[in-house]
């Protein structure tokens, strides 16, 4: 991804550096457990999380090896939220490679979920402090808690916009909004610019996720590199749905639920039902409102290298296919 490259310019010898904690984190004596974790590197996309801390720390002034090691932490409960997610939706593709789940069965993946967790909080409690591992601890039981409350609304039609968003600010954004906060915190930032550094991930991270489910509908699985579609097929409403349910009329909900309640909704019919009520466009603008509200929240900050990449990175979260 040049586009990101040219973003991560900044903090790239930091992010070499975080990938080798995370692995060398994750070795073990076991050629099997070593070779799980392996699978784990088709999963390193983006990098967003451990950015977006590395990130926050330059634009406040300095990185440390603290943050080195806080962004290997949060790299690894995000890949461990992905694992048991693939498990709950039984997808088969992620990063344009077969999930661990397809290659290795559920249990597997579960039990290589649960091991990147635990390092996660064995890695953080290296630290001197306990505020990183206390604050690490609280949303990685947000995040479940988000799961959790997904799961429970699984197939309702009267999903209302301000529970869907409830769930995305949990599920999502409160791991995003905790790296923007780790980052200025470990800079030494003060408390108002920490708030403001949390309040920019945490818009952020909404906006991915309003973009990722639009994606999920409208996107191409070449570009995505992965299986789409899922959230539907378990019955999880997206943005887009919600809306169109709320927009149409009668005969246009009862073609929509139609669709939803096949066992494999039909893309193409469901994009096309979004279509006529301006959902995805709807979706988009939402996600847009969430990056302004983002990139507002870095008037605080100094001129720099690092808090223009963040302005950048959030601005191109609306408009990307993958």
């Amino acid at each position: 991804m040049p586009a990101l490259a040219d973003l991560y310019e900044p903090i790239a010898a930091d992010l070499q550096r975080v990938c080798r904690t995370f692995e060398d984190e994750l070795f073990s004596d076991l050629p099997v457990v070593n070779d799980l974790c392996d699978q784990i590197r088709r999963f390193r996309g983006k990098l967003l999380r451990p950015a977006l801390l590395l990130l926050s720390g330059r634009a406040c002034g300095r990185t440390t090896d603290e943050h080195i090691t806080l962004a290997a932490v949060v790299e690894m409960v995000h890949m461990a939220t992905l694992v048991h997610d693939d498990v709950l939706d039984e997808a088969d593709m992620r990063r344009r490679s077969p999930t661990i789940n397809r290659l290795r069965g559920n249990e597997a993946a579960v039990l290589l979920g649960d091991y990147l967790i635990s390092h996660a909080f064995h890695l953080c409690s290296s630290l001197d402090s306990t505020h990183a591992a206390r604050a690490v601890a609280a949303i990685t039981n947000i995040v479940c808690e988000g799961e959790l409350q997904q799961v429970h609304h699984r197939g309702r039609h009267d999903l209302s916009v301000e529970q869907y968003l409830e769930i995305i600010h949990r599920k999502t954004a409160a791991l995003t909004g905790l790296s923007c906060m780790l980052g200025a915190t470990f800079a030494g930032a003060d408390r108002v610019t920490v708030r403001a550094l949390e309040r920019f991930g945490l818009d952020a991270g909404m906006a991915f996720q309003i973009i990722d489910d639009a994606l999920d509908i409208d996107g191409s699985e070449e570009q995505m590199g992965k299986t789409l579609g899922r959230d539907l097929a378990e019955g999880k409403l997206t943005l887009p749905v919600i809306h169109s349910l709320q927009h149409g009329d009668r005969e246009h909900r009862a073609r929509l639920q139609a669709c939803l309640a096949a066992e494999e909704p039909d893309r193409a019919v469901l994009r096309r039902l979004l279509e006529e009520t301006g959902s995805l466009a709807a979706a988009r603008a939402s996600a847009a409102a969430y990056v302004r509200s983002a990139t507002d929240a870095l008037g605080i900050l100094p001129p720099g290298a690092a808090r223009d990449a963040l302005a950048r990175l959030a601005g191109m979260i609306v408009d990307r296919r993958s």
